[in-house]
């Protein structure tokens, strides 16, 4: 009996020996955390030559990861948001622009999230959504499991919660309203830290996308008293310099907090930005001075140029074999992130769309070339995108700018030496790929749709208003000036049918201001803190409401409610809703903000 006692105990110990060696050839898939930031650009940190700006903790961090030094983006905020998350360039997917109802990523889209949280990952994010604020674009229904988040595109744009304004903001948990305190950057990472304490045991991606340094430069007194008494620094550059070093700090305590919880090894952490630097870099037209610094390039924030796209990256996995404390120099991008994520956690993923983004794993790992390869970025900032427009080209170090100027900015980053001249064929080539590509493109874009009727009520805005010749008024202090906006429609789509109530509004539900109000509360301007205007009365007498081709629906203003509603039959499908006023002087504006009802009966 003994020796069967004895063979079993010693076959349970083969087992688990067995199990563990299979832990050790299996290793956990590695948890992501991506960290972007809102208009930092390539010179606004110290390790890319910065002098000036106190960032110790990324600078520290670009030691311990791989830096992609000639690694670009969008040259604005939703554009590069939107290739990151899918791979494809901001044309494909539906953002190539930040306003104008072209800021909202295409319904049939796959993200990261989807992609990660098909296979087993949980996933979060924090901050700076800016892909639209209705269904089915919000980040829950994009394969976000966990989000807090502000509307629109910054604190203090239309679609933000009103009055929001860096400091003990509302923000939006999945999609509903919940008052923090403290600073907005603060808040973000505290959130996201949480997040990482509650899913440690599980694999998690995190998309930590931050509003700052984005304007307005609010920030709080102790990071710009940190810059005051910099003279070479403009005013608004002390407190955009206090905002990265707030960033900064930040970014300490959760590289901190990963060590604390014993699960930095096995996690990738991706410092990056969006686009160029937007207030880092100022040249006095006067006087030719310089403020700042761009690391010699030319261009900043939407421009074509170098510096409106080319912008920090850092990646840092200690169990990844990472070429740990090295500059790689071949040409990266944004859209690299998906495929390239995707074969570090060890995900299948094959997409049936068009991918601008290729793998580069076996570069962070192997230093393997990436070789034979072009990418483009451009600024649209319309409402549809033109072949051509402000476009840069890629090829390595060459640089083709809008199909005429060619620049090779190893040796000119300043790009001020335009050699097509020099290198016909080469600019014959490089065009010849973008006519390709466009082509490819063009075929794909399309504007997006809003569905209502998902929730029982919803809200839309005129910063999503299909304007045309016009930038409608995307932030609050426009929507204060009062100036009136022409009427312009929106592409939704109603998912039921039956009777539906508009309400019109001038000023957003929760500021329970009537239509015909006044704001009184101007705030004048702080060293830290930009000024708050006061809201210029708007008179109204009549409503309008037109869904599609059916006759238009009218209602006379009480300019002492807080809205004019108006209720409308409407069939399901995708059509076209337009919503305005009539002005006591006759004039027409739209209705700034509109709330969509579905009736119960």
């Amino acid at each position: 009996m003994n020796k069967y006692i004895g063979i079993i105990a010693l076959f349970s110990v083969f087992i688990s020996c067995k199990s563990k060696m299979q832990e050790k050839e299996t290793p956990k898939q590695p948890n992501v955390i991506i960290v972007i930031t809102d208009d930092q650009g390539y010179g606004d940190v110290g390790h890319n030559g910065n002098t000036i700006i106190k960032t110790p903790a990324i600078d520290n961090f670009a030691t311990q990861g791989v830096r992609l030094t000639n690694y670009h983006v969008g040259t604005t905020c939703a554009p590069t948001r939107a290739g990151l998350l899918t791979g494809r360039n901001c044309n494909r997917n539906g953002v190539w622009h930040t306003i104008m109802g072209a800021s909202m990523l295409n319904r049939e889209e796959v993200t990261l999230a989807d992609v990660f949280k098909n296979n087993g990952y949980k996933t979060g994010m924090f901050g700076k959504w800016h892909l639209g604020d209705n269904h089915p674009f919000t980040p829950n229904d994009r394969g976000f499991e966990e989000a807090f988040y502000h509307g629109g595109g910054g604190i203090g744009q239309t679609p933000d919660y009103w009055n929001n304004d860096y400091f003990d903001g509302t923000y939006l948990r999945n999609g509903n309203p919940e008052k923090t305190e403290g600073y907005c950057t603060d808040v973000w990472f505290d959130e996201a830290i949480k997040f990482v304490e509650n899913k440690k045991d599980s694999p998690f991606l995190c998309y930590l996308s931050l509003n700052a340094p984005h304007s307005p430069f609010n920030v709080p007194q102790e990071y710009y008293d940190m810059y005051k008494d910099e003279e070479s620094l403009l005013e608004t550059q002390k407190r955009f310099y206090g905002m990265i070093t707030n960033i900064d700090d930040n970014f300490s305590k959760l590289l901190k907090k990963l060590d604390e919880l014993e699960i930095a090894d096995n996690t990738i952490v991706i410092f990056t930005t969006d686009n160029g630097t937007s207030n880092g870099y100022k040249i006095d037209k006067e006087t030719g001075v310089i403020h700042g610094y761009n690391a010699s390039m030319r261009g900043t924030k939407a421009s074509e140029y170098e510096g409106g796209h080319r912008v920090p990256f850092i990646i840092r996995w200690p169990n990844g074999k990472l070429n740990t404390g090295k500059s790689l120099s071949d040409l990266t991008a944004h859209v690299d992130l998906l495929p390239t994520l995707s074969t570090l956690a060890n995900i299948p993923y094959t997409s049936d769309k068009v991918m601008d983004g290729t793998d580069i794993s076996a570069y962070l790992t192997d230093s393997t070339p990436i070789k034979d390869r072009y990418l483009v970025t451009d600024t649209q900032r319309i409402s549809w995108p033109e072949k051509g427009k402000n476009s840069s080209v890629m090829d390595g170090d060459w640089r083709l700018i809008n199909g005429a100027e060619l620049y090779n900015t190893a040796n000119d980053p300043g790009q001020t030496n335009n050699v097509a001249e020099q290198h016909p064929e080469r600019v014959s080539n490089m065009n010849a790929f973008y006519e390709t590509w466009w082509e490819s493109v063009i075929k794909e874009v399309k504007y997006s749709t809003i569905d209502l009727g998902v929730d029982e009520e919803e809200v839309i805005t005129c910063h999503d208003a299909r304007t045309v010749d016009y930038y409608p008024p995307w932030n609050q202090t426009m929507i204060r000036t009062g100036k009136p906006m022409k009427p312009a429609s929106f592409f939704v789509n109603f998912v039921k049918p039956g009777k539906y109530t508009f309400q019109l509004r001038r000023w957003p539900l929760e500021s329970g201001m009537s239509l015909g109000a006044e704001i009184l509360d101007e705030i004048p301007a702080t060293a830290t803190t930009d000024a708050r205007i006061r809201g210029k009365a708007m008179k109204f007498v009549k409503a309008f409401v037109k869904i599609g081709d059916k006759e238009i629906i009218t209602v006379d203003v009480d300019n002492a409610s807080q809205s004019a509603d108006l209720s409308v039959a409407v069939e399901q499908g995708k059509t076209e809703l337009l919503a305005w006023f009539e002005m006591e002087n006759g004039e027409l504006t739209n209705a700034f903000y509109i709330n969509v009802k579905k009736n119960i009966n």
